[in-house]
């Protein structure tokens, strides 16, 4: 296990633990902090979507911040197992952790959210698999927030506002087409 630290909010410098899976890189401090400058502090009341939880600290981030409610969804078994145990430890409340395939959730998704997190695996095309399904997961006025391998200038309906690199991650807040 590694660990990683939330950055503010009411669980500001606690440490959770990360299972040691293979390709899995938690967002850097330096990118969670611009991100949620970027988003406004204060989360509460916003409903979250992290659909490749991975560390979990994106959505454990925004549950920091206020959000009513956050789903991180993970495949792995190892990392489902960490993140479990890491919204028992904070005795996140708010916090649902479910196992399974990020596309699949998107398809069958029955909720909107008012952010969604998308920091999947590299070059494996998850980006682009998942742009046809935005529309079923993210509030139309929402925020999408995407790291990915190359820069992004938008998903489906959704147009890049911010951007920024931090070595090799490019991360990028995107928003809807205002009509």
């Amino acid at each position: 296990m590694s660990r990683v630290r939330i950055v503010g909010g009411a669980w500001r410098s606690r440490l959770i633990d990360v299972a040691k899976v293979p390709g899995l890189r938690p967002t850097p401090d330096r990118v969670r902090e611009t991100l949620f400058n970027w988003l406004g502090q204060d989360l509460t009341g916003l409903t979250c979507l992290d659909l490749f939880g991975g560390s979990g600290i994106l959505g454990l981030e925004a549950a920091s911040r206020g959000a009513s409610r956050v789903t991180i969804v993970e495949h792995d078994a190892r990392a489902f197992a960490a993140l479990r145990q890491a919204a028992r430890a904070l005795d996140a409340e708010q916090v649902e952790v479910i196992r399974g395939d990020a596309v699949r959730f998107a398809q069958t998704a029955s909720e909107r959210f008012d952010v969604v997190f998308l920091d999947p695996p590299y070059n494996q095309g998850w980006l682009e698999r998942l742009e046809p399904w935005l529309d079923r997961v993210l509030k139309p006025d929402g925020w999408l927030y995407a790291e990915s391998e190359t820069p992004v200038g938008g998903l489906g309906a959704w147009r890049t506002t911010k951007q920024g690199r931090a070595g090799q991650v490019h991360f990028h807040l995107l928003q809807g087409r205002q009509e």
